[in-house]
């Protein structure tokens, strides 16, 4: 049975990027979503707002893309440090994966409406990853997760193992 993936729409304004997610952001959105942010950082964008509202569930793969970013981007700090990762609307499922994970330090929480007055629709393109590249980022996810806090190495590493060997075969096939 296959699961189906959640959907991304980005809107871009002065200095900041939304993105929309809706449905399950799940291993097979995560390597669009993790080129998408990096795509927009490289082109100077720092704030970033991701809206939940929509959203149902994260997967740990998902999750550990987000919070990889969020390590990269920086944590939000009070005075309004212009780098960092405001989550609008997370249902209590995702803020408690969050929580349990160890990670949600590393986001600032709203709830409410997103403005996103005098935005433009920014395009993406799918990445159409392969088994190798979904795989990688599996496993970097993953690694992020247990590097940011021990408690979730017992719950990944048997996961990390499984993929690194995969990872491994995939590519020696080439």
């Amino acid at each position: 049975m296959s699961v189906p993936s959640g959907k991304m729409s980005v809107l871009v304004g002065d200095g900041f990027a939304c993105v929309r997610l809706a449905g399950r952001a799940n291993f097979t959105t995560s390597v669009d979503f993790k080129t998408l942010l990096n795509e927009l950082q490289q082109k100077g964008y720092s704030y970033f707002i991701l809206d939940l509202t929509d959203c149902t569930l994260m997967d740990s793969t998902f999750l550990g893309v987000l919070a990889g970013f969020g390590l990269k981007v920086g944590v939000p700090q009070t005075g309004g440090n212009p780098g960092h990762i405001e989550l609008f609307n997370p249902n209590p499922r995702i803020t408690e994966l969050l929580e349990n994970l160890g990670v949600l330090h590393l986001f600032k929480i709203a709830q409410g409406d997103v403005n996103v007055d005098k935005c433009a629709p920014h395009n993406h393109e799918s990445t159409n990853a392969d088994r190798e590249e979904v795989t990688r980022t599996c496993l970097e996810a993953h690694q992020t997760l247990m590097n940011i806090h021990p408690d979730n190495v017992s719950r990944f590493k048997d996961v990390a193992a499984f993929l690194a060997d995969d990872l491994k075969k995939l590519k020696a096939k080439v």
